[in-house]
């Protein structure tokens, strides 16, 4: 690909980190979208579960669009369909018009981090691509931490709708910088798009999406709820029928066969799901029932990133040389444990006596587990299966905190207080627990190591990890490794 490498690598940052910002910046906003648009908790659920079902649903096929139809020209229209959707979710009227905007976000967003990471591997080679890649991760790691702050910011100053509106000129200057870009034009050779298998996986996740949440205002013996649900297992199990017959597959099957990537992506799901509803209580309780402003409740969740970012290349390195399961043991328990303690939380609530150590622990647990659990299951596949299963591990991270967050109305009932956020945080420290126990059950450490390539290894779950080693193994038999994005031509190419 030809272009300013410079310029390069500020696009894929700024296309990327439009996506994860917006991906950390909504929790706080959401009291206040419902204060105004109405709704309450089935609202908060929409908003935030619109996103990520066309996000996990679509960012499986995501990668094989861009190697079909040149990186350039899917970034530019994801960055398009981002941008118009952020300004709809500003200026809706209604919380119908917010939801159905932002699953066109998660769309949107679908298309970016593929795409990015992409221009920057047909960009640089060798250290200068493990530099890139090292930079853009960092960048991106910063949106986790200015996300809730940025967001608590607008909500308190001058409006929710600002949290969406912030994209719009990020996305401008990077439309301007992509100019400068060169088109790669149809990159794929022979990739095909699983356009069936895309329906069938987003069908099968909206109907129990959509009972999960909705039962609670019309009941499960309502056709509202239970047709959607049925039909929606229905269209799943055809996802997972039409995935072991289609020659190109979306998900391919095969690869849960290998004994670390199938135990854990088991283990993602549950450590994934009660993170996703674990940030979710955890900020609509600190302003709904402890009385925190928005700006304040971001604030009290900046220790998971700071602890996250800070945190993972050490425990990247430490799995590197003894091996992942101590460490996706341990994490995820260390996690449960935090939400354990802030059982004891009662009312008048003291942030600092009965959260904060809690959430500590919470963020020295995510630290513990993240990069570890991504290289374990990234190092058990052959390097030319990498990409599909960072995409495959993270579709499972995006539907596990999908479904997690459709349940919690479900948990909290009625009204959201003290008890219903015990109740939730149990659920989250047994999910946690039960990561925890799946690791130690079915992860092996692994003896002979090989590193995992940065590209693979950074977008598994939006946030800086470490290239920790972990032995590859033989391609799966039956199995089609993505087209990967072309052959690097080098710097400054």
């Amino acid at each position: 690909m030809k272009g300013n490498p410079r310029t390069v690598l500020i696009v894929a940052i700024l296309a990327s980190f439009v996506a994860f910002l917006d991906g950390s910046i909504v929790n706080v906003a959401l009291p206040a979208i419902t204060r105004e648009l109405g709704g309450g908790i089935e609202t908060q659920q929409w908003v935030v579960d619109a996103y990520l079902l066309t996000l996990g649903s679509l960012i499986l096929v995501a990668g094989s669009i861009s190697d079909t139809f040149g990186r350039v020209g899917v970034l530019r229209a994801g960055l398009i369909i981002f941008g118009a959707a952020s300004v709809a979710c500003a200026i809706a009227p209604t919380s119908l018009v917010l939801i159905i905007a932002r699953a066109v976000q998660g769309a949107g967003a679908a298309l970016l981090v593929p795409s990015s990471l992409a221009i920057i591997t047909a960009t640089f080679a060798g250290a200068a691509r493990a530099k890139a890649i090292g930079a853009w991760t960092a960048w991106t790691g910063l949106a986790f931490v200015l996300g809730p702050l940025l967001g608590g910011f607008f909500v308190d100053t001058l409006s929710w709708r600002w949290v969406f509106a912030v994209n719009v000129l990020p996305i401008a200057v990077t439309l301007v910088m992509l100019t400068r870009i060169p088109s790669s034009g149809h990159v794929g050779s022979g990739t095909r798009i699983d356009v069936t298998g895309a329906v069938l996986a987003s069908l099968g996740l909206a109907g129990p999406v959509f009972a999960l949440i909705e039962q609670g205002r019309l009941g499960w013996s309502s056709p509202v709820v239970y047709v959607p649900l049925i039909l929606g297992l229905i269209c799943f199990g055809a996802f997972l029928w039409w995935e072991t017959r289609v020659k190109n597959p979306m998900m391919p099957l095969g690869l849960f066969r290998v004994r670390n990537f199938g135990f854990g992506n088991l283990a993602t799901a549950a450590i994934y799901g009660a993170l996703a509803l674990g940030q979710f209580i955890i900020t609509i309780f600190l302003q709904e029932v402890a009385g925190f402003t928005a700006f304040a409740a971001g604030l009290a969740t900046i220790p998971l990133a700071i602890l996250s970012i800070s945190l993972s290349t050490l425990f990247g390195s430490l799995a590197g040389k003894y091996g992942p399961r101590l460490f996706m043991t341990a994490g995820p328990l260390i996690m449960g444990a935090g939400f354990l303690l802030m059982l004891f939380t009662t009312e008048p609530v003291n942030f600092w006596t009965q959260l904060l150590p809690g959430i500590l622990l919470f963020g020295l647990g995510l630290a513990v587990t993240v990069a570890p659990l991504t290289a374990a299951i990234l190092g058990s596949i052959s390097p030319a299966q990498s990409g599909i299963g960072s995409a495959i591990n993270n579709a499972v991270s995006r539907v596990a905190g999908l479904i997690a967050v459709a349940c919690a109305g479900a948990i909290v009932g009625a009204v959201l207080d003290v008890d219903a956020f015990h109740r939730v945080v149990l659920v989250v420290a047994l999910l946690f627990i039960a990561g925890g126990i799946v690791s130690f059950a079915g992860i092996r450490n692994q003896h002979v190591v090989t590193p995992v390539t940065p590209e693979a290894a950074a977008p598994s779950h939006d946030r800086p990890l470490s290239g920790a080693p972990t032995r590859p193994t033989p391609t799966v038999p039956g199995t089609a490794p993505r087209a990967e994005p072309g052959p690097p031509t080098g710097a400054g190419s």
